[in-house]
């Protein structure tokens, strides 16, 4: 029933496991004229990620799981886009695979998993009436729309818990965040702190050197006045030998 000879992913997946809010259908009629082509329009929210086998199909109203679809459009990928971002996109089905008959159908897409990610309201295809403005709904529509709803409602809390849950998660990165950013300037104070102490250490390393240098020469200049010491005391006391051998010449002679 579609304009390809491939089948889509489908799966039997019952209704209340489908997750109908992450692709909102939008412009919808309460019904199409026969014989005339339909462009489906929608929205993929930024809680779905499009991927290449996804599909829009059109279901009978009542249907229970994927398989059960009347006839499918391949959806378009996206582009120029970034991921997780509301797009508008829109499919046109051909008139020749439509139903002929006036059962209410709504569009459904489904992704590659054959998981439904979105459900539009319901429609007809017939011919414009005088009575177009009073919509007549059975009991069994009734019944599966209130079940809808009721998955929405469920779904909505859902993301709402994981909507928190993430915000606390966010806060507790930014403490975290915080905490890395004291230690951080801890480690960039340490590491000033230790720059001065090495070039004080350097410093005192030079000095150190340089009264070693003068301790050196200190000590050679203190060998060298030992040396001239040693050498005036002995020519002391080889003057004092030679006086007192003097003097005692000049006692005998006396």
């Amino acid at each position: 029933m579609d304009e390809t000879s491939d089948e889509p992913p489908t799966s039997a997946v019952l209704l209340d496991n489908c997750h109908f809010s992450q692709v909102i259908f939008n412009n919808v009629e309460k019904f199409y004229v026969p014989g005339g082509d339909v462009t489906c329009y929608y929205t993929l929210t930024n809680n779905i990620a499009p991927r290449g086998k996804d599909w829009v199909g059109i279901f009978r109203v009542g249907w229970k799981t994927t398989r059960e679809y009347y006839t499918f459009m391949w959806a378009p990928l996206p582009s120029g886009v970034s991921d997780h971002m509301v797009v508008q996109q829109q499919i046109q089905f051909k008139a020749y695979y439509l139903p002929k008959d006036d059962e209410y159908y709504q569009f459904c897409y489904v992704d590659q998993d054959g998981v439904v990610r979105g459900a539009s309201v319901p429609f007809q295809f017939r011919a414009e009436t005088e009575d177009d403005i009073l919509v007549v709904t059975t009991q069994g529509e009734v019944e599966e729309i209130e079940l809808q709803n009721k998955n929405l409602l469920k779904e909505n809390e859902e993301l709402k818990e994981s909507c928190a849950s993430l915000q606390k998660q966010n806060m507790d990165l930014q403490e975290q965040l915080r905490k890395t950013q004291e230690l951080q300037n801890s480690f960039e104070s340490l590491k000033s702190n230790t720059e001065k102490v090495e070039q004080e250490l350097n410093s005192l390393k030079e000095e150190n050197k340089h009264l070693k240098e003068l301790t050196k020469c200190e000590e050679a200049e203190l060998h060298q006045l030992k040396e001239q010491i040693q050498k005036v005391t002995s020519e002391k006391e080889h003057l004092e030998t030679r006086l007192k051998t003097a003097l005692d010449r000049m006692d005998q002679l006396q």
